[in-house]
């Protein structure tokens, strides 16, 4: 949608604001289950923290769960009606363990992460205090490894400390011995695959390597874990830039995404895919500081990662905007550089779009789902329903 039409839309409705064009999210629901191929897929609420768009998703018989990223938000969603959350995190927290362990629904509903003994015996202790069963998942470091003499290369993000068969087997068979746990599956999150756009001839290459590493790694680690705890119900896998990689592959029964449904500008170097821009940051124009500038109220809404020009919010419309390099995207307030001929006025609306996805969701208490013109609906986010999972 337009800058133009999303302007038309909102109009009367004060700024700073958060849209959603429905359309373009729908049409990258549809993209990502296509890419699926018939695998089920579950859908990422760090990438949404809006409850009414996770609800569209679910409402599509491929999409089977949500992997929730805090189990006080697992527990939260289990309440509310959704039957299958796969917290894809390790906790600490022995307070939400509890609280999941003494909830029937959440016990139900919910699948726990670890990736060492230490965060199971916790969720072992809150099982036994409540005589529950609680299923847990392996969180399977997923890099790419490369020996290169006597050191080796780590291609990827650090997550797990468990990467080859006999040490995920090993962490199976402790986890499995630990009264009122069961172990339902495994992840495996290739995030120098599924996170990064194809920059470069380099990056293509580790992307390469890293899906040839693992379409071996995967099933050995699997037969691995079968043979010390049994069949396994789950194996989870991908993320929006590598759903159709990862879903060819045979051992995986699921693949995760979210971020493919807002599409933010991290997501425009991606070429086995077609983004749709769906989730839009609407600033006016406060004041007008000379000659080929003006400032917009707000704008600071900078993503997580390393500190970077990547990660500030774009502005996308009108055309031939662009942050100033001493201010960039300011707490308050933004300024702009104009391209030239480009004239602003006080109460103008600029649109900017976030790096990242659903994390633009913190900064508002609500969203408005635009389609054809209009404001379809007006939603709360996590937010703006009192929730915040940190």
């Amino acid at each position: 949608m337009s800058g133009e039409a999303l302007t038309a839309a909102t109009a009367g409705m004060p700024a700073p604001l958060v849209v959603l064009d429905l359309p373009a999210l729908e049409a990258n629901l549809d993209d990502l289950l296509h890419r699926a191929a018939g695998r089920p897929l579950r859908v990422a609420s760090k990438s949404v923290r809006v409850r009414a768009v996770l609800d569209l998703v679910l409402a599509r018989s491929a999409v089977i769960g949500v992997m929730a990223y805090s189990p006080w938000e697992a527990l939260w969603l289990a309440r509310a009606g959704v039957g299958d959350i796969l917290v894809g995190y390790p906790t600490a927290d022995e307070g939400a363990l509890d609280a999941i362990a003494s909830d029937e629904a959440g016990a139900a509903a919910v699948t726990l992460m670890v990736d060492d003994v230490a965060q199971a015996v916790r969720a072992s202790r809150a099982a036994r205090e409540h005589g529950r069963t609680l299923r847990v998942c392996l969180d399977v470091d997923a890099s790419l490894r490369v020996a290169l003499g006597p050191f080796t290369l780590h291609m990827g993000v650090r997550r797990s400390p468990v990467h080859t068969p006999d040490e995920v087997a090993a962490l199976a068979a402790s986890v499995a011995r630990l009264p009122g746990l069961a172990v339902r599956g495994l992840m495996f999150y290739e995030a120098q695959v599924a996170g990064l756009p194809d920059s470069s001839a380099a990056v293509r290459a580790v992307k390469r390597l890293s899906l040839a590493d693992l379409a071996g790694r995967r099933t050995a680690v699997v037969d691995a874990v079968e043979r010390e705890v049994g069949p396994l119900s789950l194996v989870n896998g991908g993320g929006s830039g590598s759903v159709s990689e990862t879903a060819a592959d045979p051992t995986i029964t699921e693949v995760t995404a979210g971020s493919g449904l807002y599409c933010p500008t991290l997501f425009d170097g991606y070429r086995t895919f077609r983004p749709r821009p769906a989730a839009f940051v609407g600033l006016d124009v406060a004041r007008i500081p000379g000659p080929g500038y003006a400032t917009v109220f707000g704008g600071g809404y900078v993503a997580s990662g390393p500190a970077a020009t990547s990660r500030l919010p774009r502005p996308t419309s009108p055309a031939g905007l662009r942050l100033t390099g001493r201010e960039g995207a300011g707490e308050v307030q933004t300024p702009l550089r104009l391209a030239r001929g480009r004239e602003l006025a006080i109460g103008d609306r600029v649109w900017f779009r976030h790096a990242k996805a659903g994390e633009v969701m913190e900064r508002f208490t609500e969203a408005h789902l635009v389609r054809d013109g209009r404001v379809e609906r007006t939603v709360p986010t996590y937010r703006g329903e009192g929730r915040s999972f940190g």
